[in-house]
């Protein structure tokens, strides 16, 4: 596997991992993020993984 691949798998699992938590608190009745606020930032992922930027939320 080369480092781009490599680096794209482990941004991939991150954001897996992040999502998951969000999930969690949303079950567990925890506030959280606006579907706006999710929604914005899974597009600056979409433009990471593109462009290399790192996104933050």
């Amino acid at each position: 596997m080369d480092i781009e691949a490599f680096t794209s798998r482990e941004k991939m699992l991150m954001l897996r991992e992040e999502l998951l938590a969000v999930e969690e608190d949303r079950l567990a009745g925890r506030t959280g993020k606006t579907p706006d606020e999710l929604d914005s930032y899974l597009d600056s992922i979409i433009n990471e993984m593109e462009h290399g930027k790192e996104a933050s939320l």
